[in-house]
């Protein structure tokens, strides 16, 4: 395959002011371009096929869940759950085979990032469903971990690890470590009156240097002429 056969998907049709939502996916294009061999060949048939690829599923939904919503798409002739090939059990992705492509299309522009028991499901063509594919590939018989990147679309929160209920099972450790702190570490860092020896009582300012701020008098109300006209009672206590 020859890197020119991929610019077709980078031309307007596919990138424009109106972005289309059955374009190839970002990892469609990147896996056609590390398959030298038959990567283009597979992109090709992928625009023209009937089934399509669900990842992120809740291992609690159920192909009757499925079928209920997709079917608004198209006539599905059938869906295959993904199973761990030791245990049998859900690993979180499905295909779904339509009569017709434009089912599949239908199901990229209408569905792609729907929740669907708390999960978004990201929905990808396929070049075609092949006995087999329904087992994980992951080494423990569930779904393939990819590795760990900071900074982009994988995280801990998108590896695959999910317990009966759909839930992660990354733990916050900085929630964690919140809850360490115990009553005496927030009452030794306290700066109220329980700090006694920073904690002094109003009697004591005058000794520390401090005096209280009296207002003052305005020029007109000082001499004995202004005393004189005005009763000791009607004086401010501190003319007085």
């Amino acid at each position: 395959m020859m890197s020119s056969d991929l610019k077709e998907f980078d031309a307007p049709n596919f990138r424009n002011s109106t972005f289309r939502l059955d374009r190839p996916s970002s990892y469609l294009l990147n896996k056609a371009r590390r398959d030298e061999i038959n990567g283009y060949s597979n992109l090709k048939k992928s625009m023209s096929s009937s089934t399509i690829y669900i990842g992120k599923l809740s291992f609690n939904t159920t192909e009757e869940q499925l079928f209920e919503l997709f079917s608004n798409c198209g006539t599905i002739v059938k869906i295959i759950m993904g199973l761990d090939k030791h245990k049998l059990t859900p690993t979180g992705f499905c295909f779904i085979i339509f009569d017709t492509p434009s089912g599949a299309l239908n199901s990229i522009k209408y569905l792609n990032k729907t929740k669907v028991n708390g999960r978004s499901m990201e929905i990808d063509l396929d070049p075609g469903f092949e006995e087999g594919r329904q087992f994980g590939r992951g080494p423990d018989g569930g779904q393939r971990q990819p590795q760990q990147q900071y900074g982009n679309r994988y995280d801990h929160g998108r590896r695959g690890e999910f317990d009966k209920n759909g839930r992660s099972g990354y733990k916050n450790t900085r929630t964690r470590a919140r809850g360490r702190n115990t009553y005496r570490d927030r009452q030794r860092h306290h700066t109220g009156p329980q700090n006694r020896e920073n904690y002094l009582p109003p009697q004591q300012h005058e000794s520390q240097g401090y005096s209280e701020r009296r207002p003052e008098v305005p020029p007109h109300l000082v001499g004995e002429e202004f005393a004189s006209n005005v009763s000791n009672q009607e004086l401010p206590p501190h003319l007085r």
